[in-house]
């Protein structure tokens, strides 16, 4: 029988676009110094704070929440480093030169979530002085629903932190040529040994040194990308005439991916679920000491995320005034969108000692934010949701605290595993908001169904959880394999490769010679034929659909099975709207949307409800340990309560 005969032969090839190979060889020595004071400075704070501050970090409220007397700065700054790391810093640019500067309103959702995330959700955490925002869950309904929604947030953390470290670790693939994970080895190392040894006072502090570094990064970068294409009016100009300038899309439908209802409105439920329900950051709400200080932290995270994202944008818009025609991706310079804004570093100031290697501290310095404060809270969650409410003894705060120190490292080997699922998922940015919607989507919903709606029960909170678990899940996974089926197609905005610079590099070809054989001309590809509606949902809408379903659904099965009195509950689980938002209003309205809640409450009655409470002074220290069990194993919720009776 005959068999293919295979030659191979070293030929010189004339190849179109950006000769990649030669940009890598201009990160120098100065670059790595950089880039290295970053890990140090890194590895020295969680050092400083793990040898010289050990006793503070001896218990869990100063391990996980710094004692609860941290600043209100350092509060703000790692509240922006949490969630805006490598994902702006990468996709919005992308976004941006792929798609225009509609992506660019979803800043003002910011301004819905804020005041919400400040005054709605936040003071019902901050009152009951609880260390994981899922004990708040066990106090409104049961113990089961507390798990349950420990558990969801575990598995969203997870992965999204896997995603955050693999896109640093690609960009400094793209300019170095280090190996992808090698680089998430350094990542993971570096970020849990300064978690688990200086904690929460480690982390923010840490988060704080590199949010300065990544808008330092971001600003070097884009003010000389602007001097070179000829200053910010060419950048303009040249945005115009690509068609990349669009702000007013109000196009109705919701399968539209980015207009300004699906940024806005969408936006404000994909936001509202981190800042409002997440643990990673309500624990940074709990590190200060009072309301008020939390409050402010809020607000100046939210103009901190407007201009870091405002800043990003226009990123987006230098590299398209660069490559206005020589597009990257159509000429394979560079294979993901994601690559786009390193290629554009080591392409226009590669030969500039030290910015190259600013740019990689950078946004390393988003990853590891938010790797360590992924961390954190995935160790606390355990502690407090996991390990505590099925102990029958007391467990010491010292033991706890180690416990947190352990799992601190668990965790951040779990998310290094979970890198290589994270490589498969393609556009970060996008990947990054439909987990936060798909999986944050329903634990939003919990959340708002316990704090909004003081008749749901704690059957309606489960059956209602499940039911928006499964809807989003089936939208989300239906639009991943219609797509893959070409039944969706995502379009992008016009580019060129007409002014492309041509090179010549050596390459090994083969040549197959094939032995004679009988083939069949393969039959046309049949029409896939279109996909079912719901699939074109916006990724935007993914919070919103979620958490309304396990709202409308936990209210409706709540009605079925008995409701809750409102005027016997604690006032202390439930928003009181009327006095939130109608401080204007009537007494007689605001009592009307106050919902009478706990007009009729008895603290006597209910005495196993007891809350948390501050700890006195202790000598003119900040935090006296062994104040945070307060509640201990007592603890219990209104289900429980109830069967008692």
């Amino acid at each position: 029988m005959a068999t293919d005969a295979v030659t191979a032969v070293a030929e010189t090839v004339q190849k179109v676009g950006i000769n990649v190979d030669e940009l890598v060889t201009r990160f120098s020595a100065v670059d790595y110094v950089v880039f290295a004071l970053l890990l140090a400075i890194s590895l020295g704070i969680g050092l400083y704070y793990g040898l010289c501050h050990s006793k503070e970090m001896a218990d869990t409220e100063g391990y996980l929440l710094g004692g609860r007397q941290m600043g209100t700065f350092p509060a703000a700054m790692s509240l922006i480093a949490s969630f805006m790391s490598a994902i702006t810093l990468l996709g919005t640019p992308a976004e941006v030169y792929q798609n225009g500067t509609q992506y660019w309103l979803i800043g003002f959702s910011y301004f819905l979530v804020t005041p919400a995330a400040a005054y709605l959700y936040m003071p019902i955490f901050f009152d009951l002085r609880v260390i994981s925002a899922y004990e708040y869950l066990e106090l409104r309904f049961s113990k089961t629903i507390r798990v349950l929604g420990g558990a969801i947030f575990c598995i969203q953390m997870a992965i999204y932190m896997a995603i955050v470290v693999y896109a640093p670790s690609l960009a400094l693939s793209q300019v170095t040529g280090i190996n992808v994970y090698l680089s998430v080895c350094v990542i993971f190392f570096v970020c849990i040994i300064y978690t688990t040894l200086g904690g929460m006072k480690a982390v923010l502090w840490t988060d704080t040194v590199q949010v300065i570094i990544m808008f330092g990064a971001i600003m070097a970068v884009i003010i000389k990308g602007s001097i070179d294409v000829g200053g910010f009016d060419v950048v303009w100009q040249t945005a115009v005439n690509g068609d990349r300038i669009e702000f007013f899309n109000f196009d109705p439908s919701p399968g539209v991916r980015h207009t300004v209802w699906t940024l806005v409105i969408g936006g404000y439920f994909t936001w509202i679920t981190i800042y409002g329900v997440n643990q990673a950051q309500v624990q940074r709400y709990l590190c200060v000491s009072t309301k008020r200080k939390a409050a402010a932290a809020i607000w100046i995270n939210c103009f901190g995320l407007f201009a870091l994202l405002t800043i990003c944008g226009y990123a987006g818009l230098v590299i398209y005034a660069k490559y206005e025609h020589c597009d990257p991706l159509t000429s394979k310079s560079v294979s993901t969108p994601d690559q786009l804004f390193p290629l554009f570093v080591m392409d226009t100031m590669g030969q500039i000692p030290g910015v190259p290697g600013l740019f990689v501290a950078g946004i390393f310095s988003g990853a590891l934010s938010t790797v360590s404060s992924g961390i954190n809270s995935l160790s606390a969650i355990t502690v407090e949701d996991f390990i505590k409410p099925f102990t029958s003894r007391d467990i010491s705060s010292e033991k706890q605290a180690k416990w947190s120190k352990w799992l601190a490292i668990g965790f951040g080997l779990l998310s290094f595993v979970l890198v290589f699922v994270a490589e498969q998922l393609g556009d970060i940015l996008q990947a990054a908001l439909s987990i936060f919607g798909m999986v944050g989507g329903p634990l939003l919903g919990l959340f708002t169904l316990g704090m909004f709606f003081p008749w749901a029960n704690h059957i309606g909170a489960l059956v209602g959880t499940f039911s928006g678990l499964i809807v989003i899940f089936w939208v989300g996974v239906g639009f991943q394999i219609e797509k893959a089926l070409g039944r969706i197609h995502s379009t992008k905005l016009p580019t060129s490769i007409d002014d492309c610079p041509r090179f010549n590099v050596s390459e090994i070809m083969t040549t197959t010679t094939l032995a004679p054989s009988t083939a069949t001309v393969p039959a046309p590809t049949e029409d896939p034929g279109d996909a079912l509606g719901i699939y074109y949902l916006s990724y935007m809408y993914y919070s919103a659909l979620a958490s309304s379903v396990v709202v409308i659904v936990g209210m409706l099965v709540s009605f079925a099975t008995g409701t809750r009195d409102p005027r016997k509950m604690d006032p202390r689980l439930i928003v009181p709207l009327g006095t939130r938002l109608g401080c204007c209003l009537p007494e007689r309205w605001r009592s009307a949307l106050n919902f009478h809640v706990g007009e009729e409450f008895d603290t006597e009655d209910i005495d196993g409800l007891e809350m948390k409470k501050a700890p006195p002074p202790s000598n003119g220290h900040h935090h006296d340990p062994g104040h945070e069990n307060y509640g201990g194993p007592q603890l219990r919720s209104y289900t429980e309560l109830d069967s008692d009776r």
